[in-house]
């Protein structure tokens, strides 16, 4: 007696950036790989989550979801050694005490300092993004713009005009995915066809629209690497500055997933169904400087994390997919809507 397959779940992914914490999001796609019944055929990505995004797809078109397990792990792996030479390391007060961070190592205290002070194209350092080698030895391009590859979107910061520039196949490259992760108080902007582009974490971390409107498939995951909430308001200098990027870098999310509400409201109809992987009540317990610690301990523990985030999602949300969507965001946003509402009464 034969059987018939199983019909595979076509999923669209989404993935945040977040520096070290992207390895949280390694975790969720190794997870996600290993369900026999889902098949990820689109994924956007920002930063880390651009990085995470390019070896997925590169994997899974040379070779299908163990070559892609495979090469995000080699991709994580070989981050952890080049960081190996750093000479910002936890101290052993940090390590002791079990502290991810770096918050009082004074190495990383000077960095902070000096790139608010002096830019990457006054320093005397070169400018060399660390990834780059790393890319370049580890990245199939030949796979990663194959047509069997999952469509990919990598965002990025125009520089000039301040919008997204999105990244696709064929066009995809180790300068596009450098662009996807200049932090420009670190790194140089990367110039592609005469325009400088910036972390994409701006405009787009990560950017929904090409997904919802360029892709058949109805199932959106957004994996979060970047905490939403805080419980405690920052008082220190540094503390302000640091929640105030995880503010403006979530903040792209928040107005397209204010816009899909808002168009349901209005009666037009969408067929996304929104799913959602994060661990906020895990990320707040790490301060921002642990996002530059590339600590092979620290990274799979990260990646342990994003395993077990995603196997309690599966758990109470994997029938829904196909079905239903089981992230309803109107109530992390509801008052922000409120807030537009009443303006927008006022005005008329």
């Amino acid at each position: 007696m034969t059987t018939t397959p199983k019909t595979k779940k076509p999923i669209l992914v989404a993935l945040q950036g977040g520096g070290s914490h992207g390895a949280m999001g390694w975790g969720v796609l190794d997870r996600l790989l290993e369900e026999p019944d889902l098949d990820i055929v689109a994924v956007s990505g920002t930063s880390a989550g651009a990085m995470n995004a390019a070896f997925l797809s590169a994997g899974l078109a040379a070779g299908g979801a163990e070559a892609a397990r495979a090469a995000l792990a080699r991709y994580w792996r070989s981050v952890s050694r080049s960081a190996a030479f750093s000479p910002i390391q936890r101290t052993p007060l940090a390590r002791m005490l079990g502290d991810w961070s770096f918050d009082d190592n004074p190495g990383y205290r000077m960095l902070d300092l000096m790139s608010r002070m002096v830019s990457p194209y006054q320093s005397s350092l070169p400018g060399h993004h660390p990834l780059a080698p790393i890319l370049e030895r580890h990245l199939d391009l030949e796979a990663l713009n194959a047509a069997a590859a999952p469509r990919t979107y990598i965002t990025a910061t125009n520089v000039r005009t301040g919008l997204p520039r999105v990244f696709t196949q064929p066009e995809l490259s180790v300068e596009t995915l450098l662009a996807s992760a200049a932090l420009p108080n670190l790194f140089r902007a990367v110039e592609i066809d005469g325009e400088a582009y910036w972390d994409g974490g701006y405009v787009g971390n990560p950017a929904l629209f090409p997904l919802i409107a360029l892709e058949s498939a109805h199932d959106l995951v957004i994996v979060q690497t970047n905490p939403f909430r805080r419980p405690d308001i920052p008082r220190t200098a540094r503390d302000i500055a640091n929640r105030l990027n995880e503010i403006t870098f979530n903040s792209s999310l928040l107005k397209e997933l204010r816009a899909l509400i808002a168009a349901q409201a209005r009666g037009r109809e969408t067929d996304v169904r929104l799913h959602n992987v994060q661990a906020d009540d895990v990320l707040i317990e790490y301060s921002p400087s642990s996002k530059l610690n590339a600590e092979w301990a620290y990274l799979q523990h990260l990646f342990e994390r994003g395993r077990a985030e995603t196997d309690r999602f599966l758990e109470a949300h994997g029938q829904d997919i196909g079905v239903r969507s089981s992230f309803d965001p109107r109530p992390m946003i509801q008052d922000l809507m409120s807030e537009n509402i009443d303006l927008a009464q006022e005005v008329e």
